[in-house]
């Protein structure tokens, strides 16, 4: 069995060097092969009749609903395109609270009493099914034997067919109405900051009549060989490898940032941009990322329901695609220690339906006031909310991300720049009350007037900055890889509508009790804001310790982990925030809540088992055949030099000391964390259940992985049972 392990390692590194790039046919234009594969508007008009169509595009636009008429007609053209398109099957394409995408396939197939076979979709189809609600994550909401759950279109993100199957993205509720997914919830954050920013937004411009959350994501990832995936257990079971000495050379020369693509991996790439462009995802962006074999993909902004789906749909075509060319994709925030984990930078700003993005400044001191306005609000907003926007990146995998390498810090503040953070300083002097012609003149001529110019040589960003401002939009940089963007979209979007709401309630007693024009008023509310929230403005090092205790001493939160960080999500603030912006009830946070923490439990209960079977299934019988070959060693040396044999055996008995030090180390502390685990699984409070797998069993994970890894760097390479990071990070 041993010896059938380290075969297996050097088998799967010879198989890895032999992969040569598979030829990806590449014909015509992407813009003429984009959305070929999707029902969208071009799609609509060939297919739809004209009151299908308008009732349609009315449903995409304000969310209103579809009779079932009008219904009947969009299956009918959808099931007629689809077939055009060699579909068999279709599906309600949804989210539940696993963090991934669910799907059931029906057949376009019927029979008829006479037993005559047809091809049958109607309005009831494509509007609701009934999946099994029990069989999936609810917090509570639903018991095992409460199996309905409803799955219900959702209008406003295009069906489109993926392999031979007609997908419908859709929302996924309880028989009783409580959302169970992650997108219910993202639809009506986005419908609150809609109503909200349209209401601010028509300060400037009375036309406005919708304001669309806009998301861009950049998806980083790390490709791997799939022979060397497949050798390692600790990656097929955990995504991540839970041992590992570091290589002599990691991402320490940069040479793998940004430089020339390895043609394995620009043959996926292609093969994948090309699905994607099919699908209507608006892939743009390619690189080599810092770390060794990291790379990322990054798209051209849409719409943030539609970007979620998209990311969604990505990760799967990724995973699909990776495997035709023998490569194994981690999203794993942390897979490889003492290098770059991995991100989903969420990219996000408000544009209005007059085409204007409202946190990019204009031309005229009046756009200007605009962009201050949401700029300003956006600042406040995460200021007052830091501690939830925290929770909704907090998971197993990111708590080995935040505040390594390159990754912000679990401490929430904003990046905005020296200038821009003068400007502010220079607002908060503006006066209370009514404004001199003289103050109105040096505002709007000195200070709001130049913002463009200010900016256009300030774009730059703090790399450790959780949430910085990058010139038109904010990016929030601690989103982990693999993590769902709806999380934290619902939550930033609800933060905002809150905010804005305020602010405009504000504004308007200024304007009506205290007879101020507007942009008096509106300067008046933005200087309060600008002093209360400064705490949270912050253009330094995220690492440093002094950053930490000045963080503590702004009282900004500093929750480190993911039991930590859930516990503001059940806070009154938190649940009159969610009710009052009719974005999620108490009882569907509280099941959120739930969701999260069991599935905290689950990834570190795994990873503590994958450790026993690592310890005693590889590493102790390596190294004890090692021990055993040097024992040999120095009793054939004995044999031969007799008491003489000390001066030859010295370096032999050393290192036998040292593998039974750690040997002893390593079986210690992998029994003790076996203990752990079942003094941990014996409570039935989830919460005290985390907070037991987090403070009781995790802290013995680096105590084996550091005996594991002194294990490795003693051993002979060749009797070493697993892969190891130099044969991960630099086989290409």
């Amino acid at each position: 069995m041993y010896l059938h392990m380290i075969s297996s390692r050097f088998a799967a590194i010879t198989e890895s060097q032999k992969r040569t790039s598979i030829a990806v046919e590449e014909k015509g234009r992407r813009s003429d092969l984009f959305g070929v594969n999707v029902f969208n508007q071009k799609k609509m008009l060939q297919y739809l009749t004209k009151d299908a169509l308008e009732s349609l595009k009315g449903a995409m636009v304000s969310g209103s609903k579809i009779d079932r008429k009008i219904a009947d007609q969009v299956a009918e053209a959808i099931k007629g395109w689809a077939i055009t398109m060699g579909a068999t099957h279709y599906t309600h394409w949804f989210q539940p609270l696993t963090g991934s995408t669910a799907e059931k396939h029906d057949a376009f197939f019927d029979l008829l009493p006479d037993g005559t076979a047809l091809e049958k979709f109607g309005g009831g189809q494509l509007v609701q099914q009934e999946p099994d609600a029990s069989s999936f994550p609810s917090g509570g909401i639903r018991n095992t034997f409460e199996a309905r759950g409803y799955t219900a279109w959702d209008p406003s993100s295009p069906a489109f067919i993926y392999g031979t199957t007609l997908c419908i993205p859709t929302i996924f509720v309880s028989y009783t109405g409580e959302a169970l997914d992650n997108k219910a919830p993202l639809l009506r954050a986005l419908s609150a900051v809609d109503d909200a920013a349209t209401a601010v937004a028509k300060y400037f411009d009375k036309t406005v009549t919708k304001v669309n959350a806009t998301l861009g994501w950049e998806q980083e990832y790390f490709l791997i060989d799939k022979a060397l995936a497949y050798s390692r257990p600790d990656i097929m079971m955990t995504g991540r490898t839970l041992v590992g000495e570091t290589p002599a050379k990691g991402q320490q020369l940069d040479d793998h940032y940004f430089g020339v693509i390895p043609s394995r991996v620009l043959s996926f790439m292609s093969d994948l941009e090309k699905e994607c462009t099919k699908l209507g995802i608006p892939v743009k962006t390619r690189h080599n990322e810092v770390a060794p074999n990291q790379f990322e993909l990054a798209p051209v902004f849409e719409e943030a329901n539609l970007a979620i789906d998209h990311n969604l749909l990505l990760m799967d075509v990724m995973d699909k695609i990776a495997d035709k060319h023998h490569f194994k994709v981690l999203f794993h925030e942390k897979p490889f220690a003492g290098i770059n984990g991995s991100g989903k930078h969420n990219n996000w700003s408000l544009a209005t339906d007059t085409g204007v993005n409202l946190l990019s400044p204009g031309s005229t001191p009046m756009k200007n006031l605009q962009f201050l306005t949401f700029f300003i609000n956006t600042i406040k907003a995460v200021d007052t909310y830091e501690e939830l926007l925290r929770s909704s990146i907090a998971s197993a995998g990111n708590d080995y991300r935040l505040g390594a390498n390159e990754a912000p810090p679990a401490i929430f503040s904003i990046f905005v720049g020296t200038q821009l953070s003068s400007v502010l300083d220079e607002l908060e002097g503006v006066s209370k009350g009514k404004l001199s012609p003289e103050e109105k003149t040096e505002l709007k001529l000195n200070v709001v007037g130049k913002i463009p110019e200010i900016l256009m040589d300030n774009t730059d960003r703090n790399r450790t900055s959780p949430f910085a401002f990058t010139g038109n939009k904010f990016e929030m940089r601690g989103v982990g890889a693999k993590t769902n963007c709806a999380k934290p979209m619902t939550v930033l979007n609800t933060i905002v509508a809150k905010q804005l709401r305020d602010f405009k309630k504000e504004v308007d007693i200024l304007i009506d009790k205290k007879s101020l024009k507007k942009d008096e008023a509106v300067f008046n509310v933005l200087r309060e804001y600008i002093k209360t929230s400064k705490r949270i403005r912050f253009d330094g090092d995220g690492y440093s310790a002094d950053w930490e205790n000045e963080a503590k001493r702004r009282k900004l939160s500093n929750n480190r982990n993911t039991p930590e960080a859930l516990e503001i999500l059940t806070s009154k603030e938190s649940i009159a925030l969610f009710e009052t912006m009719n974005v999620m009830s108490e009882v569907e946070i509280s099941a959120r809540q739930e969701v999260d923490l069991e599935n905290y439990i689950m990834h570190v209960q795994i990873e503590g088992r994958v450790y026993n079977e690592l310890v005693y299934g590889y590493i102790m019988p390596a190294a004890l055949e090692y021990q055993n070959r040097l024992i040999k060693n120095v009793a054939g040396l004995k044999e031969i030099y007799g008491a003489a044999h000390k001066k030859f055996s010295e370096g032999q008995l050393t290192m036998i000391e040292e593998i039974a030090e750690h040997v002893v180390g390593i079986k210690k502390m992998v029994d003790a964390m076996a203990d752990a685990r079942k003094k941990a699984n014996a409570l039935k409070d989830t919460k005290k259940k985390a907070d037991s797998y987090c403070n009781n069993v995790k802290p013995y994970f680096s105590e084996i992985r550091m005996h594991s890894d002194k294990l490795e760097k003693l051993m002979d390479n060749n009797l070493w049972p697993l892969t190891k990071y130099r044969e991960l990070l630099f086989i290409e």
